[in-house]
């Protein structure tokens, strides 16, 4: 499973939803288990394998060694498993352009057709800020999530996803980031419109029936 891991944190650095540093933390659940693994190192970018621990859900490390930076941190990987089944992969990324909303305090909306057609109509929300990896931290991310919603902005830190599978997590990630990248860049322009409620609907269906019936079919 490490080098799950490690694969997963070479996607999330390839789809370019994160800072220049490399920051971020993903973390996999063990299928039908109580833990799950974890990238333990400073920087997503060319993570290594013996850097990946195994963390159980009560937090508890069982293999590896964890720095206080990132050992921070698990707590909002670990609460998401226990509070949710069909999570199996959480992601935390400080994407430039998402985190700009999260230290502007404000949610992103639905600007873009992709945030429409997975998952996220009325946007990203915002947890309420918390000092990082705290109980605070965690109780303000448990407030703030909405039911069907893969992604959350933390107020003033950054970004956090989560999904059935890593895939759909890193996905998620770049339609996130890429929604945050046009909303500022319409800035000059009179600002980003959100699309109408009718047509977010509209988007997802057709979504849907083209995944049901192939692209060869209009």
């Amino acid at each position: 499973m490490v080098d799950q891991v490690i694969e997963v944190a070479n996607k999330v650095v390839a789809s370019g939803a994160i800072s220049a540093n490399g920051h971020g933390n993903v973390s996999l659940r063990v299928p039908g288990g109580d833990e799950m693994y974890f990238t333990g190192g400073p920087s997503l970018r060319n993570h290594l394998p013996e850097a990946v621990v195994r963390v159980a859900l009560d937090g508890t490390l069982r293999e590896g060694r964890l720095p206080p930076i990132q050992a921070a941190v698990v707590a909002m990987h670990t609460a998401l498993y226990a509070d949710r089944a069909d999570i199996g992969c959480v992601l935390h990324t400080h994407s430039p352009f998402a985190t700009a909303f999260a230290v502007a305090r404000r949610p992103i909306g639905c600007w873009i057709e992709a945030l429409a057609m997975f998952g996220l109509p009325d946007g990203v929300p915002v947890a309420s800020y918390g000092p990082r990896g705290s109980e605070h931290a965690v109780a303000n991310i448990r407030a703030a999530i909405v039911p069907g919603v893969p992604a959350l902005l933390l107020a003033n830190h950054g970004v956090l996803l989560f999904h059935r599978t890593p895939e759909l997590a890193v996905m998620i990630g770049a339609v996130v980031e890429e929604a945050a990248q046009a909303a500022i860049n319409a800035v000059g322009l009179g600002g980003a419109v959100e699309i109408p409620e009718d047509m977010k609907a509209a988007a997802l269906q057709r979504a849907m029936a083209f995944e049901h019936r192939g692209t060869a079919h209009t």
